[in-house]
């Protein structure tokens, strides 16, 4: 176990992942706070952090249960024709589907953010809250909706880096944990990056099309699918770690340069 964790494909996806967490978290952070700004200001810290919590606990159960799914990796229908072959199981559908989830949930967030910025944040000012219970029921319902796209994320960058699933699953439950940790000690110094660097969310989110791509070709390897005899291949997850921290180098530089006009200026 320590072996697998302290392995540079471990430490690479684990690093990966609690950034992607993070950034899929920041909208989160946003919507618990408008949530928690609606109570009185003595309680307003207090349900933030329940809010986190339970947005730890949540995805912490639907990890469980996404890879128990992604575990049955045995064939449960074979397709046979002259000109494709695959073999469907559980842990293909679950890949494929969820790969398709992330590429439109993302292009999705990404015309949003693009069009309409504000749009998610008048939804939830919109709705009234009356209490504390009231309140953590509203934050309970938004974490749910938010812990979709990270737990597929979280199966995309782990999945085949141990032939063991649960060290896949720790991994992943130490990548979830860390990320809330960091959110409930620096969310607000989060939050306010992200307002002032928008296109880090954007380019999290792109990131998240390159899972998508890479969970649908991985469900295509893993039932054995063939087109015209063309076997179809997994992405090494080495091209995503490189596509991920040159993007993100990429994004340093363009900060450094945008600083560096204002002072011009």
């Amino acid at each position: 176990m320590l072996e697998f964790l302290t392995s540079s494909d471990a430490i690479f996806a684990l690093l990966t992942l609690t950034f992607l967490e993070i950034i899929l978290g920041i909208d989160n952070i946003v919507f618990i706070s408008i949530a928690a700004n609606k109570l009185p200001e003595d309680q307003r810290a207090k349900v933030t952090n329940i809010g986190l919590i339970l947005a730890m606990v949540q995805r912490i159960i639907l990890l469980f249960f996404v890879s128990f799914l992604v575990g049955l990796s045995e064939p449960f229908y074979k397709l046979d024709l002259d000109w494709m072959h695959l073999e469907l199981s559980w842990q293909a559908l679950i890949l494929f589907f969820g790969g398709l989830f992330l590429i439109y949930k993302s292009t999705s967030e990404i015309r949003e953010k693009v069009e309409t910025p504000s749009h998610d944040e008048d939804e939830v000012k919109g709705k009234a809250i009356k209490s504390l219970k009231h309140a953590i029921v509203q934050i309970l319902i938004i974490d749910f909706i938010f812990s979709i796209d990270s737990i597929l994320t979280a199966v995309g960058m782990t999945n085949g880096l141990s032939d063991n699933h649960n060290y896949n699953l720790i991994l992943m439950i130490i990548a979830v944990v860390i990320s809330i940790i960091i959110m409930i000690v620096f969310a607000n110094k989060i939050r306010l990056f992200i307002d002032a660097n928008p296109s880090v969310q954007i380019l999290g989110l792109s990131f998240l099309i390159l899972i998508g791509f890479m969970l649908i070709t991985e469900a295509g390897h893993l039932s054995h699918t063939t087109f015209f005899g063309k076997t179809v291949g997994a992405i090494p997850k080495g091209y995503l770690y490189f596509a991920i921290a040159f993007s993100l180098f990429i994004e340093f530089l363009n900060q450094k340069v945008a600083k560096r006009s204002k002072k011009v200026k």
